[in-house]
């Protein structure tokens, strides 16, 4: 499934751009060494967390010329891509503007949102809308009810191996399997799957049931319950519940997730009147 990828920091919304890749099987320097390319990697530096960063921390996560990198933060700053702020940059409005756009032009997301509402309203969890981008989740969504606070964030990014909507993404996708399995999996927390061939097995399991679940792998404190978006074939998002163990309830929440993914399902089938693209 090809994904494109949104770039995280850029307030709620972030705009859709293709992730950076080197390919020199053509002869063109890879994108790396582009402008484009060395622009999109300081915009990707705001990668959660902090949302301001100075010159040096920007040079110490991008490992670009200061000079090179000085020059490209300027021109980022005249075109509102980034903004100057106390200590440093920040991403600027004209992102969110442009990533406002692209997600509320996005059918999927359109057809996604009122079953989200719905499902965090049934559940009182936390409910998430995600696609997958090679091996890391992309959140394109969440609804958040009552006092439960997410580490997510709408265009954020997370490790698919050690998350429930990863696993659900990943499970139908050989090529993203072998993906995740080959990549490292660093570990999160003590419950955190990070051998090759537990993860397998556990993808096994998610192709199944149909479900798939993180149980403090990502952060102790919180557990999730997600569900595939698809009729067949590879997903074309998934759907999660989060929140504290305590308030879990496994069974309920593998039912809910399961019938708001196909919900969704049904409603992008009727905005594009046909097949969904993916």
């Amino acid at each position: 499934m090809a994904m494109t990828s949104i770039i995280p920091g850029a307030g709620p919304l972030a705009p859709v751009i293709p992730r950076v890749r080197a390919d020199e099987s053509d002869g063109r320097p890879p994108p790396e060494h582009t402008v484009l390319g060395r622009s999109a990697c300081i915009m990707e530096a705001f990668n959660g967390g902090r949302q301001v960063l100075s010159l040096a921390d920007l040079n110490k996560r991008t490992r670009l010329p200061k000079s090179t990198l000085h020059r490209l933060v300027d021109q980022l700053c005249q075109v509102g891509w980034l903004e100057r702020d106390r200590g440093g940059y920040r991403v600027g409005l004209r992102m969110f503007e442009l990533g406002t756009l692209a997600v509320e032009g996005n059918r999927f997301h359109e057809a996604a949102f009122p079953h989200l509402q719905s499902l965090a309203s049934r559940t009182g969890l936390a409910a998430q809308l995600a696609i997958l981008d090679h091996t890391e989740v992309v959140y394109l969504e969440r609804i958040v009810v009552g006092p439960i606070r997410l580490p997510t964030r709408r265009g954020g990014r997370k490790p698919a191996y050690c998350t429930a909507l990863g696993k659900a993404l990943a499970a139908y996708d050989e090529d993203a399997i072998h993906a995740l399995i080959s990549a490292p999996m660093p570990r999160k927390t003590a419950k955190t799957i990070t051998e090759p061939v537990a993860l397998s097995a556990e993808l096994k399991r998610v192709r199944e049931a149909g479900v798939a679940y993180d149980r403090g792998e990502a952060y102790e404190e919180l557990v999730c319950v997600a569900a595939p978006i698809r009729s067949s074939g590879h997903p074309i998002g998934a759907v999660s519940v989060t929140g504290p163990a305590d308030r879990m309830r496994w069974s309920v929440a593998a039912e809910a997730v399961r019938g708001t993914a196909a919900a969704i399902w049904n409603a992008n089938l009727s905005l594009r009147g046909g097949v969904p693209r993916r």
